[in-house]
Parts: structure tokens; sequence; C-alpha cells
């Protein structure tokens, strides 16, 4: 059986701005491939309503699992949780179990449970909450989408929160192969060996040495770790010996 696929979603302008450097995703990747739920496409999209809304429910609709990262938090622009519900005609509200963890949470710390924070106790119908053990305002999964702060310290919290509910496959190892020629003279027998293997995702990516010359690092993917070293070593056979 193949394993669950994935997508994510990036929100939040300051991305696109280039503003701050997404440390999310190349997290969350290397997370799925060791939970085996294949990591298919990633998109990184606006703080507007209309695209978050259109976006979610194409992903969802294309994979087993969507999972956003921004605009969960207090201010006027963090409007992710208020589009998830619309994009399946839900209901938000203040949600009494996550008032109560926020409550909690800033009664600890001295601070007032104001009306800006509150707003991150505003959970839609149907969801369940995602554990925030950094910072208590949780994330939620409605459907099948996981919703869970930008912050990378608050996402990554709550990715391993997440990820221990969710039925993976089996996980990804891969190969790297190092060879000390370029892209055009490894294709031919590269792409035989792909179409020979269709089970195994193999990329390969170029590099230059300082003498001028290229090489290529030839990185072979898959679930099946005697099978991937199986094509490593064949490749090797190819161009090493």
């Amino acid at each position: 059986m193949p394993n669950p696929t994935a997508a994510m979603m990036v929100i939040g302008d300051e991305i696109l701005s280039g503003r701050t450097r997404d440390a999310n995703m190349y997290h969350l990747a290397g997370q799925l491939t060791e939970a085996g739920i294949d990591l298919r496409e990633v998109r990184v999209i606006s703080d507007d309503r209309g695209a978050i809304i259109a976006t979610v429910q194409a992903l969802s609709a294309a994979y087993d699992h969507v999972f956003t990262s921004g605009g969960i938090g207090p201010t006027h622009d963090d409007i992710t949780a208020d589009c998830i519900a619309a994009a399946f005609n839900k209901n938000i509200d203040v949600r009494e179990d996550a008032r109560g963890i926020l409550e909690r949470h800033y009664a600890t710390s001295g601070t007032e449970l104001n009306a800006a924070r509150l707003r991150m106790a505003r959970i839609p119908d149907d969801a369940h909450l995602i554990d925030n053990p950094v910072s208590a305002a949780p994330g939620f999964t409605l459907e099948n989408v996981h919703v869970m702060a930008g912050v990378p310290s608050v996402f990554q919290a709550m990715v391993d929160s997440l990820l221990p509910t969710l039925t993976g496959g089996a996980p990804l190892v891969s190969e790297t192969l190092r060879i000390d020629r370029g892209e055009g003279d490894i294709a031919g027998p590269l792409g035989a060996l792909a179409a020979e293997y269709p089970m195994l995702s193999m990329g390969s990516y170029p590099f230059q040495k300082k003498s001028g010359k290229y090489g290529s690092n030839v990185v072979i993917r898959g679930s099946d770790a005697a099978l991937v070293r199986k094509v490593k070593d064949l490749l090797a056979e190819t161009f090493l010996t």
C-alpha cells in the first residue's frame, strides 16, 4: 500500500516579501519522511482570504493531509483560522476548551487574557485541538487539514504533538552517489534506471568544482532500503568503475 500523501501551505506576506525566511517547510519535510508520509507539494501564499480558502480546498481534495503554518495569532492579519472554517463551511467562535487552556497559561504568568489573546481560542466547529506546549495557544485539525503556528519553535512543538496521532507508512530512506561527470553524461543511464525502478525517486543535483568541471549528486529515495542500495550500487558500477 502506498504511503499517505501530504501538502503544506505556508501562509504569510512576510514570507513572500523576503522579510522572513521560512524554516517550517524544511522541518516538516524531514519529520514526514521519518513518519512515512510523502510530502508532494508546498505552496506559499499571502494573507489573502480568497487565496487561503481556495488553496486549502484544492489541497484538501488532492492529498491525504494538508499542513499549514502561519496566521493563527492574536493580530488583525491572523486570518487563517477563519479562512479554514470558511473553506469547510464551519462556524468559528471562542471555544471553551481552548479558552481554558489560555486562561491557565496566562494566569500562571500573571498576564491578562485580553480580547486580542482570546482570538487564539477561536476554533472552528468539529475541529480537534493540537497541543502547543511552548506558548499554549492551540492549533487544530479540521477534516484533513492541520493548522499550526508560524513561529518555528511553536510549529515544531505542534508537529511533535500531532504526528503520533497520524497513520504513516514505511519511512523513506535515501542514498546519495557523487558522480564527477556532467549531467549530460549520466542522463541516459540514470533515465533508464528510473524507468526500470518507478517505485523509487531518483534526482540529479549538479554542482561545479573549483576547477570548473561539473559533477552531480544523484539521490535515490524509497521505502525499500535494500532496493535503494541496489540501485545505488548499479549506478556506481556504471560510473565509478
